[in-house]
């Protein structure tokens, strides 16, 4: 089962973060997805395990294509940049898949 996308109410712009360049992090084309966007602040870990705080979590319909340090332009129209992605399943269970970022 996967999240319904009645739930996803808002629209987030997703640039996957491609890697470092000569000049600075490049990223592929943007994607415009449906999402479910909470601004809201939360202690999380980075990809090496530091403590950071999130400022927006996002829920997406799963296999989103988001690495960390992927760029996201939110409703508000604030960009921010992906601190973690987790993917949710759970074959079986009558709860949804999804895709869940937290942003900076």
């Amino acid at each position: 089962m996967r999240v319904p996308g009645w739930l996803l109410r808002h629209r987030v712009t997703v640039e996957p973060y491609d890697g470092d360049s000569a000049y600075g992090p490049t990223y592929r084309p943007p994607v415009e997805v449906r999402a479910l966007v909470a601004e809201a602040n939360k202690v999380t870990r980075n990809r090496e395990g530091v403590e950071v705080t999130s400022t927006a979590q996002i829920i997406t319909e799963p296999g989103l294509d988001c690495p960390p340090e992927s760029r996201l332009t939110l409703p508000s129209g604030r960009v921010t940049k992906a601190i973690s992605v987790a993917n949710h399943t759970a074959p079986g269970l009558p709860v949804p898949q999804s895709t869940e970022v937290m942003c900076e």
